[in-house]
């Protein structure tokens, strides 16, 4: 370099650590599936993962039927032109199907869900047709099969319903129920250790004193855990003591499949989660081109994941739902692993930014002026977690943007799966 090229801090940064796609790829890499089957409950079964392919033994429906409140007909009675009279011949309902074949110019009174009589394939709506006793005229305004579910053609027999890797919906147990499932396979929860570092920590209804904080992460990185429906085995507080700490790794080690930690990861004087990693197991990185949330120490403790979040509580989110949430799926066994969905947006405010680091602002994503539109929460500080409590999603700023201008469209990635679909 000629003493007159220069670096920046942030161009520095860049030569040392992994992007954000090569610390996700990096981590997914090192991810395995745990395989523990267990048989559960078909209302039990929200949020897990299936562990075998699902058929139907049976046609859904069942049965042919009528979609609609209605009467019965078979087609070829039906009039080109005008109108025609048609004997009542009797009532289908649902779960008392009527007895018998339909006769020609005959037509049966039908609910919805009924049982199509033997030799009807048409329903004519009940709100078009004129009742006079038990005579019904029907015009010809109709069309061979209309309002008639055939037997299965929502789920055929022997059809594969639900594949291995489906994370369950509350849909999907409906589906289950509609085929006669009481039970099925699943893979086991994952299981999550999750600690959180500092003397400074205490728990929330103890007193404070002079310098201590309330341990937030324990809730907001909790809850996440729980969010992608892994089960947390344990939550606490960790002294910076370095003995203490080897001791609860080892044993969350036997215990969890993943180990999450939060704090102790920079390079601080009492910072000593990178180096008993080390010791312990194997580092396989410790450092992204990510803000907020640079610092993250990725590696393994025997065949336990570990994942060492960085200290201030929005960078901790962030780089969980960024990094951790996809390799619990991979573990719980999810396949494919969701992706997050990212939207077009018209930014709202004026955003600094230097390149270098993928940037992560937060953001208030609206529907307006036949538009989504997006607006920071403004200061966009690490600690300010009430800065995600505000926010509805990220802003997705990529490593080499700089600065941007109101009135551009940036990447959105909203929280929640309901506001991505709304949008």
């Amino acid at each position: 370099m000629s003493k007159n090229q220069t670096t920046s801090c942030d161009d520095l940064v860049e030569q040392n650590v992994l992007s954000v796609e090569q610390a996700r790829e990096n981590i997914l890499g090192s991810c395995l599936v745990s395989g523990k089957k267990e048989s559960v409950k078909i209302q039990h079964a929200l949020g897990q993962v299936l562990a075998t392919n699902i058929s139907s033994s049976i046609d859904v429906p069942g049965h042919t039927n009528s979609a609609m409140d209605g009467y019965a007909v078979a087609a070829a009675d039906l009039p080109e032109t005008g109108s025609k009279q048609f004997q009542l011949a009797g009532k289908s309902l649902a779960g008392s199907a009527f007895e018998g074949a339909l006769a020609k110019n005959n037509c049966v009174r039908v609910t919805t869900g009924a049982v199509m009589p033997a030799g009807s394939d048409t329903v004519i709506m009940q709100e078009h047709v004129n009742l006079t006793n038990d005579h019904v005229e029907i015009d010809a305004r109709h069309r061979a099969g209309q309002h008639v579910r055939l037997a299965g053609n929502d789920i055929a027999k022997n059809s594969q319903v639900l594949e291995q890797g489906r994370l369950l919906t509350a849909a999907d147990l409906g589906v289950l129920a509609s085929i006669g499932k009481q039970n099925v396979d699943v893979y086991q929860r994952p299981k999550v250790c999750f600690f959180s570092s500092g003397d400074e920590l205490k728990a929330p209804g103890q007193d404070l004193a002079h310098g201590e904080i309330y341990n937030s992460s324990r809730f907001s990185i909790g809850a996440l855990v729980q969010q992608t429906g892994a089960e947390l085995i344990s939550a606490e507080i960790l002294p910076d003591q370095p003995e203490i700490m080897r001791t609860a790794f080892m044993k969350a080690a036997q215990e969890a499949d993943l180990i999450i930690t939060t704090g102790g990861v920079s390079v601080g004087e009492a910072d000593y989660i990178k180096d008993i990693l080390a010791e312990l197991g194997e580092v396989g990185f410790w450092k992204i081109a990510m803000k907020p949330g640079r610092p993250l120490a990725f590696g393994k403790i025997k065949d336990c994941l570990f994942f060492g979040l960085p200290g201030n509580p929005v960078s901790s989110m962030a780089t969980f739902m960024q990094l951790v949430r996809p390799a619990i799926y991979t573990v719980a066994g999810m396949q494919p692993i969701p992706q997050t969905i990212r939207i077009q947006a018209r930014l709202q405010d004026d955003i600094k930014k230097r390149p270098g680091r993928m940037d992560f602002q937060r953001g208030i994503l609206s529907y307006a002026n036949g538009r989504c539109e997006v607006s920071t929460t403004g200061t966009q500080s690490s600690g300010q977690l009430r800065s995600m409590s505000i926010a509805n999603c990220f802003i997705v700023l990529s490593t080499e943007a700089g600065d941007i201008a109101a009135g551009e469209l940036v990447e959105v990635e909203p929280f929640s799966q309901d506001l991505q679909a709304a949008v």
